[in-house]
């Protein structure tokens, strides 16, 4: 479907976007009537539960029945979804943005909070008295009504206790504090810790714009990966002249000389500010698990003439970033030579090139950008005038 959305630089009306960030944001909850007004669903539930079918999503089939919840995880076929009136069925497709176009217009909208936070957006269908429970998310989230009603019951939740022996973490005697009834084009921000329950009024369709907040664990674990990857092999263990010969009485003693080998090559990591920076860049261009690009069919020279006409365009799958002495795309940190490229860090953040600054870049720009266009993390800008 073709998006029926613009893209302002503050998508929220009614309040300024200082004001949304230092009353609201990861503080307390916001309403906004009419966010989109006149919003209505960029993919049709049938072209939903045609990508809840394919390989290329990630899906999943909410049940209740009673007071059992049941989870299953995708593809689906047609048939293997429940019939449309049965009630209480939610189907869940993460990642949307990354398999249309319009989609992807969407989450540009809220690229006010920068895009190293910026995660996806997940469209759910639900039959009447459709949801996935009362829970609670370790991160922020805008809730869309695109389609149908859908009553949301929100609290702070200060200890989270979950329900035993559920498929789902769902919320122990949540006690909500406030009720909503959106509509489309209505929109919910939570922050962070607050519980909510939202149950479909009739079917109804509902767009998370989801933010990410890796634990330190996470970010740690791939830190130390990339710092020991950059390390030289260095001298291999080896005891000769330490064991002890009554190790024979004791064998499967965990040698503590062995122990101080792996205790000196950890001190030699000796991270450094810009290690963090590196590791940060990267781990967070990383594309998900099940993104793929087409690689360009196109020859270089041809590719360079229509860049050259109509500019080019980030795919919707890339990720971008950039600090003050690198760029990273796609998991990849630049070659230095264009570390500090201007060019490279307007694309980054406008996603897009036009053909007049495709003229002002330097042939060593061209060059990158149009190996991208081959590997298919960028294309040329079918949106863009011909010069």
């Amino acid at each position: 479907m073709k998006s029926n959305i613009d893209t302002p630089d503050w998508p929220l009306p009614g309040i300024s976007h200082a004001h949304f960030l230092e009353r609201y944001w990861q503080r307390k909850p916001l309403l906004l009537r009419q966010a989109i007004p006149g919003f209505k669903p960029l993919l049709t539930r049938t072209e939903l539960f045609r990508w809840a079918g394919s390989e290329d999503a990630e899906s999943r089939l909410v049940q209740r029945k009673d007071e059992h919840w049941f989870l299953r995880h995708g593809p689906f076929g047609r048939r293997q979804l429940p019939p449309l009136r049965q009630p209480d069925w939610t189907l869940l497709v993460q990642g949307v943005n990354l398999l249309d176009d319009a989609v992807a217009a969407l989450l540009e909208r809220f690229r006010f909070i920068p895009d190293a936070r910026l995660d996806d957006v997940m469209i759910s269908w639900a039959s009447d008295g459709g949801g996935v429970g009362p829970h609670v998310d370790a991160y922020d989230v805008f809730l869309l009504q695109a389609e149908g009603q859908r009553r949301w019951r929100i609290g702070p939740v200060k200890r989270p206790c979950f329900q035993p022996e559920q498929p789902l973490k769902l919320l122990v005697d949540f006690e909500p504090d406030t009720e909503w009834v959106l509509n489309p084009g209505d929109m919910l921000y939570l922050p962070p810790g607050w519980g909510h329950d939202g149950v479909a009024l009739g079917p109804c369709m509902t767009y998370s714009i989801g933010f990410r907040a890796p634990p330190a664990g996470e970010l740690l674990q791939q830190l130390l990966w990339k710092l020991a990857d950059g390390l030289e092999q260095g001298a291999r263990y080896s005891d000769r002249g330490r064991i002890d010969p009554a190790c024979a009485r004791h064998p499967a003693r965990l040698p503590g000389d062995m122990v101080q080998f792996l205790h000196t090559a950890f001190n030699r990591l000796k991270p450094a500010a810009r290690d963090f920076e590196v590791a940060l860049g990267e781990l967070l261009t990383e594309p998900k698990q099940q993104v793929w690009f087409e690689p360009s069919q196109q020859k270089p020279t041809q590719l360079d003439r229509i860049c050259a006409r109509r500019g080019v365009r980030l795919d919707r799958r890339s990720r971008m970033l950039y600090s003050a002495t690198d760029v990273y795309i796609n998991g990849e940190r630049v070659e230095a030579g264009l570390a500090r490229s201007k060019w490279l860090r307007v694309l980054a953040d406008r996603h897009a090139l036009g053909h007049a600054d495709w003229k002002l870049a330097s042939a060593h720009e061209r060059a990158l950008l149009l190996q991208w266009c081959a590997q298919g993390w960028l294309h040329a800008d079918v949106e863009g005038n011909d010069a």
